[in-house]
């Protein structure tokens, strides 16, 4: 285990299970799932952190470590924004609880 972790390679696993999710989730989603962009960004951001994790393992450097960091923000931020342009926009659709005046 300790040969797994000192290569990054405990890593690497982690991260073919996370593209066999996002595969599944594709699938899915043609199946009458979850919306997939969500979805994506969500494990885009989890993504970035494993490989910023992978990066530190393997003494990458701090640049290295710090763009992936970068990059699990973005994907991070895109996740939100697509939450709450959806929540949004079912507050919209939703009818008023109110009676007619």
């Amino acid at each position: 285990m300790e040969a797994l972790f000192a290569s990054g390679r405990i890593i690497d696993g982690i991260l073919l299970l996370v593209a066999g999710e996002a595969i599944l989730l594709a699938w899915l989603r043609r199946r009458g799932g979850p919306p997939l962009p969500a979805l994506l960004a969500n494990l885009a951001s989890g993504a970035a952190l494993m490989l910023a994790l992978r990066s530190a393992l393997v003494a990458a450097g701090w640049i290295n470590v710090a763009g992936w960091l970068l990059a699990g923000l973005v994907a991070h931020l895109a996740d939100l924004g697509l939450r709450f342009r959806a929540a949004t926009a079912q507050r919209r659709r939703a009818p008023s609880s109110g009676t007619p005046a």
